[in-house]
């Protein structure tokens, strides 16, 4: 029956609703706080030029926020449109310019969903930027991930679902006229908020509002993930040509944060360092070298002290008032 199937659907949101204010399980790193008042929630995190990368969330117009992580001030902002519908992503796109994901659909009502390639650096511009249409194979899908693919350049575009995420590829060469079908690649973590591909461009990251999950491409076979520090609304992760991992969240002056992956885990992924102590206290600098990594003073964050039992308890009590309550309905 509907309403059952409905009720059984709602036994997963306490689990989601836990995971997204679940304690912190690694050390976060601050690089930096975003200082501009008009960075409220920022959705999406890329690294250029040695530079930070956002955009708010869907509710803004279409600009891009190019960050100094040295200080954390917005140092230029790029305006490409007036009328986004659901801006979600950022991702490099070669040289000095960002794809912008338009491709929030929390309704499901989208015939189609836009990229376009915005120029970024320190200056404020107007833009009017290639734009491209994509389509789902399949119908509608929400999605907040955009993933560029090193050496092809190839967009990758993951679903945001309770039940698992669709990951999808865009057509190499995109088609200016469009639309350009997704085709589906396979499956990964549910509720993804964000990703990025690691430089060697055969491992890439997904993130959740409690942990990030590393895969190989194009096989998604996970080989790792780890639990991200407590965040407001972690919608952001990013990795520079380094290979070192940031996230960043939703909320008025919002750190980005530097997650140090675990030695097992560092092994896996080639072409990030063994021992993050030699980056980790590095001068700050306020003029990063370009495509390098970022010359900032990574100070540690205390861990979340609340204990994890709580959530655990919660959600399993929710659980059990859901299937009581399907028990009731049952004819008798």
């Amino acid at each position: 029956m509907v309403l059952e199937r409905v009720l059984t659907g709602l036994a997963v949101v306490p689990f989601l609703l836990a995971a997204a204010t679940a304690p912190a399980g690694a050390d976060g790193l601050v690089v930096l706080r975003l200082t501009d008042p008009d960075i409220v929630e920022s959705s999406g995190l890329a690294v250029v030029d040695g530079l930070f990368v956002t955009v708010n969330d869907s509710g803004d117009t279409g600009r891009v926020f190019v960050v100094d992580p040295a200080t954390g001030d917005t140092v230029g902002v790029t305006r490409w449109t007036e009328d986004p519908v659901d801006v979600e992503a950022v991702a490099p796109a070669g040289g000095s310019s960002v794809w912008v994901g338009d491709i929030g659909d929390n309704r499901g009502a989208r015939e189609s969903i836009t990229v376009a390639r915005v120029p970024v650096g320190r200056t404020d511009r107007d833009a009017d930027p290639a734009t491209y249409t994509l389509v789902h194979p399949d119908g509608a899908r929400d999605a907040e991930s955009l993933l560029v693919e090193p050496g092809t350049g190839r967009l990758v575009v993951v679903t945001k679902t309770i039940f698992g995420a669709e990951v999808l590829e865009a057509p190499e060469q995109l088609d200016p006229d469009g639309p350009n079908e997704l085709e589906p690649v396979g499956a990964a973590l549910p509720v993804a908020t964000d990703g990025a591909f690691f430089p060697d461009g055969r491992h890439l990251v997904l993130r959740d509002y409690s942990r990030a999950v590393v895969y190989t491409w194009p096989d998604l076979e996970q080989v790792g993930e780890v639990r991200l520090p407590e965040q407001q609304q972690g919608e952001g992760i990013a990795v520079d040509d380094e290979g070192r991992v940031f996230v960043s969240s939703e909320g008025v002056d919002a750190p980005v944060l530097r997650v140090p992956l675990p030695a097992d885990l560092r092994a896996q992924v080639a072409g990030v360092d063994d021992d993050p102590a030699s980056t980790e206290d590095a001068a700050p600098t306020s003029t990063p070298t370009p495509g390098r990594g970022l010359g900032v003073d990574l100070t540690e964050v205390e861990d979340a002290q609340r204990p994890e039992w709580p959530w655990f308890l919660g959600g399993f009590l929710a659980l059990g008032v859901l299937v009581a309550l399907l028990r009731s309905m049952r004819p008798r």
